[in-house]
């Protein structure tokens, strides 16, 4: 499956943070050293999301079998990853190869910052037909989904139990009538989590606007912004009904992802709506926590498939380096069938390989519960391929923040994002 720019719906550390702002600044790795070995910088933020030790196997496999090339890992928590790759790209002085997000794609290829895979592909003799997906921009792939993300509903079974809370909830009815009551059991707990920090504005993708994907609906209409429609409406005015009931964990206007999760893992909220790869993250730190995954809650009455956002570890290479075909060697390595199916189980993801399989026998029971969930439904993200979409998403969180503030209404809200939308996409 393909996803172009103007196609839509889609499929979503091991050194310091400091020490990577340094190498990302870096034109890639050096020249090959005088036996003809290759270095090659992979920037990503994977490692610093799976257990440890784990991604120094694989990449310890890789360079045993290619003795040629080595490869330098530069992990780091996301938002720093982003970060520094947002600066790489403008001054084209990305490493090697580059862990993405499908939000970046369409800018950083703008930009001349990260390859046209297609033609490495092509030149490798790659066969492409065991790609799940592959990100384009104007015909070119740009990425290369590896481990593909829901997002589904976590749920801290303890705290709905407290609630008196026995079924999760499926419907918006419900979800508010949950939230309400984990909100009402005591202590400083509340029922969700909505994290709309402007910086990193991830939020309007994965905690807002899957609300609308949930049921069906979206937020473009051929090629064009649709933010005034009906589904659109419903789904902010819901958002304000959480919000007006009290049920959203307070600081939501500068919360960030990894405050969401930690807020989860700590039991000051009852639910939350996030990635499969911070399971081994919540494990880790909270071992006893009782949660589990569901599907997200649709709107009431609908019974059409729902709509599940989610998100990808993709990879691209440099345009800058130097060692274009070597990092293709790398990439094609990650994607092959059994390398894939491993990285896959170990992080709670989906294969970006399709003939490849997760291994649910020694994987997490959660892991399967979200992939039975992946299959009832369709994968949706609208936000990737769309020009700066991360501009998109943080002028939404601006007037979302307006709307939950008492400072706008829904309908001026949705009319100006509508109009600063409209002028990105045309």
């Amino acid at each position: 499956m393909m996803f172009r720019a103007t196609r839509l719906r889609r499929l979503a550390g091991t050194v310091t943070v400091a020490a990577m702002a340094v190498s990302l600044v870096a034109c890639g790795s050096d020249d090959a050293t005088s036996d003809g070995t290759v270095t090659l910088e992979f920037a990503q933020w994977w490692g610093a999301e799976l257990p440890a030790g784990e991604f120094d196997k694989i990449i310890n496999d890789f360079t045993a079998q290619n003795p040629g090339i080595k490869v330098k890992l530069l992990s780091a928590p996301y938002a720093s990853t982003k970060q520094q790759l947002l600066t790489g790209a403008a001054s084209k002085t990305l490493p090697d190869v580059v862990g993405l997000d499908g939000a970046w794609v369409n800018d950083f290829a703008e930009q001349g910052a990260i390859t046209d895979l297609s033609k490495l592909m092509t030149d490798a003799n790659y066969d492409a037909s065991q790609l799940a997906s592959q990100v384009q921009v104007e015909g070119k792939t740009y990425m290369i989904p590896v481990v593909n993300f829901v997002y589904p509903l976590f749920v801290n079974k303890d705290l709905l139990t407290k609630a008196g809370v026995q079924n999760v909830p499926t419907t918006r009815t419900e979800f508010l009538d949950a939230a309400k009551k984990i909100s009402a059991s005591g202590g400083d707990v509340k029922g969700w989590v909505l994290p709309l920090d402007t910086a990193v504005p991830n939020g309007v993708q994965n905690d807002v606007m899957s609300w609308l994907w949930a049921s069906g609906g979206s937020m473009v209409a051929a090629g064009k912004p649709n933010l005034t429609s009906a589904p659109v409406k419903s789904t902010v005015e819901y958002v304000k009904s959480l919000n007006d009931a009290g049920v959203i964990a307070p600081g939501s206007l500068t919360m960030k992802e990894q405050d969401k999760v930690e807020k989860f893992t700590n039991g000051q909220v009852g639910m939350m709506i996030d990635s499969l790869a911070h399971i081994n993250l919540i494990k880790k730190n909270k071992p006893d926590l009782n949660f589990e995954v569901a599907a997200l809650p649709a709107e009431d009455g609908y019974t059409g498939e729902r709509g599940i956002p989610y998100a990808s570890w993709g990879i691209g290479i440099s345009d800058s380096t130097k060692h274009k075909a070597e990092a293709f060697k790398f990439v094609s390595y990650l994607m092959s069938q059994e390398t894939n199916a491993k990285l896959s189980t170990i992080a709670n993801g989906f294969p970006g390989n399709k003939n490849a399989e997760p291994d649910f026998d020694n994987s997490d029971p959660l892991f399967k519960t979200a992939f039975d969930i992946y299959q009832q439904g369709y994968p949706a993200n609208e936000f990737v391929g769309l020009p700066k979409s991360e501009d998109l998403m943080r002028s939404f969180a601006e007037q979302l923040q307006l709307v939950l503030t008492g400072k706008s209404s829904v309908d001026d809200a949705l009319a100006k994002s509508q109009e600063n939308w409209s002028s990105v996409i045309g």
